[in-house]
């Protein structure tokens, strides 16, 4: 039983990343606002419902792309005794493999894609709402109350300010190791700053 229920899961997800990967070739080639979410169902030659079972909203098809990240924080920060430490060395792991989501990477897909997300304004406020849950999920890996929310909030922006100014800065065609060095300053600098944010929680 559990070995069905892990293909059927399998299935699942590559059924989610399949359709994800047809609608962002779409929304690249075509524009975000462009594309129609008949125009993606039929491309992955599913049904608009079923599309929708999986996908409630059309920018849950890019932002599939980036879901496995949802809930890294708390994952990285779970039985930590110094959290802020474990996601300073988690990013700059990221920053040293040019990971997509620290912005430093100058693959034209993944240049192409920032770009997508970042300039529809309906992804950015999808992303926002990501971003919300991945607060949610530290706070609660954090112990949970108002202090773990305080601190949570400010660790997601703080990777996602360092992701967008590493982003800005390849897109606007600095090399990727021009911007390595400034990158990983930066990233000490921020989470050097939020280390005294849980030594009393």
């Amino acid at each position: 039983m559990g070995e069905e229920m892990g293909l059927r899961e399998r299935k699942k997800m590559r059924m989610y990343q399949e359709v994800s990967e047809v609608a962002v070739r779409l929304f690249l080639e075509k524009g975000f606002d462009a594309v129609s979410v008949a125009e993606v169902a039929a491309a992955a030659g599913i049904s608009k419902p079923t599309l929708f079972r999986y996908f409630p909203a059309k920018e849950d098809l890019v932002l599939q792309m980036i879901a496995d990240h949802r809930e890294e924080a708390a994952r990285v920060v779970a039985g930590r005794s110094r959290p802020v430490d474990a996601l300073r060395r988690h990013f700059l792991d990221a920053l040293e493999r040019c990971d997509p989501i620290t912005g430093l990477n100058d693959d034209p897909g993944v240049l192409a894609f920032h770009s997508l997300l970042y300039g529809t304004p309906s992804l950015v406020a999808r992303l926002y709402e990501y971003q919300e849950r991945s607060e949610e999920a530290l706070a609660e890996a954090l112990g949970g109350g108002l202090d773990a929310r305080l601190a949570a909030a400010q660790i997601i922006a703080v990777r996602r300010i360092l992701a967008q100014e590493n982003w800005r800065r390849v897109a606007a065609g600095e090399g990727v190791e021009q911007v390595r060095g400034d990158a990983v300053a930066a990233a000490e600098r921020a989470f050097g700053r939020l280390e005294g944010l849980l030594e009393d929680h």
